[in-house]
């Protein structure tokens, strides 16, 4: 192994990009993943997302449950090298119902690439997970995607990203119609137009190139798409600010690129912003301080786990975001939560389910280490004994519930071992109640209790049936004295669980329930938020 001296540790870290894509469903955004890779030389063909029987899909779809739908429901991860940099790509769910995943993800992300279909402009799911990004002051870089289809005006989408993201949109490329007469982008730091050609699959390493916006051969090309985009084009250079990357950073300013990903047209562009302006690993929030990334001893945070990866296998990864210094393949690592010391052998990075074993890794990377518990989401690693302890990595109160009930009693084993596992990854909530044998399921979104039942069949071998359940609100539950939290565990054993942390969680019908019970039990601390396991719940106000 070379010598880690500071130097190096800097040049580590400045070489890497981590950053996951966000949007709405149907956006186009695992496309535009697929097309990334591609333009990164990481895969020869791009995968289709269209066609649920089609033999090739989305290098970051490795789910069957993915393949068989279309659509993404787990965050994968991928990393890859472009132009001397070394890439760590997450891709994240669209879908509503899976938003606490993504939010996992966005925790262990420096930047974040919003895709917004041209045709629909800002959605629902994109200003939530927006949300999530501005309060974390994550870097934003936005590709609006589908120009070769009939879509709303540039304009307007400019307009409405800034009215409605609270952000400054700064184009960095516009384009020059759209749908069929779609001709391509004009660079506006280049003053040069690059044209488009439809045709999946094409790295456009040759793309035809017409030099200034005023140059003749444009008017006998594009005659009033031209014109328009001349007019549009001059109304932002006089309304909007030049780019200012320490606004960006702050995550106040997005660049913005026009583009479609599915033709591979302007995938580039936003590849080369992503390197050029995209924020290297920076510092990561710890109860005892911030952690910088150049520091000279190993630190990581668990933010993602997962289960049947490799369904031959019956494997478990451990993602592990790096924080600081050097990971070195078999070095001793302390698990801060229960002070146990582990020896990872066998670590890897990613291309979605392909992996590589790797022998080190650094601040910014993503690495897989394979485990059969002991480790639990929001865990922190240290090389040292010094006491650390990675923040920012909450649980919300579930708001739907069902109960699960399995089909075979012989299975009743499997189903459990199922059930703990699919908590343990944050897939979906599982409680177990005190007076009850029937475990209970809490998700944001009742598609996640379709995904849990699809799973526990076809990883596990376990058919269950979900069914109504008689609970509706959830609080995780604490007090100053364990008596008096004893008490209040022993007089509401009947509606009290243990969560796949095991932390005390009471449930009742309704929030009007819960009010109830609030009021009768002062003493007691109920929170619509639990960060994990190793900390107590944050003091969050029902």
């Amino acid at each position: 192994m070379t010598d880690l001296t500071p130097q190096l540790l800097a040049q580590r870290v400045a070489q890497r990009r981590t950053f996951a894509i966000i949007s709405h469903p149907d956006a186009g955004k695992t496309t535009l993943t697929e097309k990334l890779l591609l333009f990164a030389g990481a895969i020869q063909i791009a995968g289709s997302v269209k066609a649920r029987k089609a033999t090739r899909h989305a290098t970051s779809d490795w789910m069957e449950i993915e393949k068989q739908r279309g659509i993404s429901v787990a965050s994968s991860v991928m990393q890859i090298e472009y132009r001397d940099k070394v890439i760590n790509l997450l891709d994240t769910p669209g879908h509503k119902d899976f938003s606490e995943d993504t939010y996992r993800v966005l925790t262990a992300v420096d930047a974040a690439l919003m895709v917004i279909d041209a045709a629909n402009g800002v959605e629902a799911q994109t200003l939530r997970l927006l949300e999530v990004c501005r309060s974390r002051n994550t870097p934003i870089l936005t590709f609006i995607n589908k120009m070769d289809r009939e879509v709303r005006e540039p304009i307007d989408l400019i307009d409405e990203i800034e009215r409605t993201l609270g952000m400054t949109a700064v184009p960095f490329s516009w384009p020059i119609g759209m749908g069929k007469r779609f001709a391509g982008v004009y660079d506006l730091a280049e003053d040069r137009i690059r044209v488009f050609r439809p045709g999946e699959d094409r790295i456009a390493g040759d793309v035809e190139t017409i030099e200034g916006l005023n140059n003749p051969v444009l008017d006998q090309r594009y005659g009033a798409e031209i014109t328009h985009a001349r007019n549009d084009i001059e109304l932002l250079r006089g309304a909007t600010p030049a780019f200012d990357r320490a606004e960006f950073l702050a995550g106040r300013q997005t660049p913005v690129f026009f583009g479609s990903g599915i033709n591979n047209f302007g995938v580039r562009e936003v590849l080369d912003a992503l390197i050029d302006i995209a924020p290297p690993p920076q510092a990561r929030e710890a109860v005892q301080g911030p952690v910088e990334p150049e520091g000279d001893k190993f630190t990581g945070v668990v933010f993602k786990i997962q289960a049947n990866m490799d369904p031959a296998h019956r494997d478990r990864i451990v993602f592990v975001r790096v924080c600081s210094g050097r990971f070195e393949r078999g070095m001793r690592l302390r698990i801060q939560r229960s002070g146990k010391e582990i020896r990872p052998n066998s670590v890897v990075s990613f291309l979605s389910q392909r992996r590589d074993l790797l022998d080190e890794a650094w601040a910014g990377d993503i690495i897989g280490i394979p485990s059969h518990g002991g480790l639990q989401l929001g865990d922190t690693l240290t090389e040292t004994a010094d006491p650390l302890q990675f923040t920012g990595l909450p649980f919300f109160a579930p708001e739907i519930f069902r109960a699960v009930e399995v089909l075979n009693p012989l299975k009743t084993k499997q189903l459990r071992i199922g059930l703990t596992q699919l908590g343990e990854e944050g897939a979906i909530q599982v409680f177990r109640p005190l007076r009850s044998s029937m475990m209970l399921l809490g998700a944001v979104g009742a598609l996640q209790f379709e995904v849990a039942a699809h799973r526990l069949q076809h990883e596990y071998g376990v058919e269950a049936r979900v069914i109504a359940s008689p609970f509706g609100c959830a609080r995780w539950v604490t007090a100053d004295s364990p008596a008096e939290l004893q008490r209040f565990v022993d007089a509401n054993a009947n509606r009290v669980a243990l969560d796949a942390a095991d932390s005390l969680t009471v449930l009742t019908g309704s929030v009007y329930e819960m009010k109830v019970v609030q009021d009768m039990w002062p003493k007691v601390q109920f929170h619509t938020q639990r960060e994990h396991a190793g900390l107590s719940v944050q003091n969050v106000a029902a």
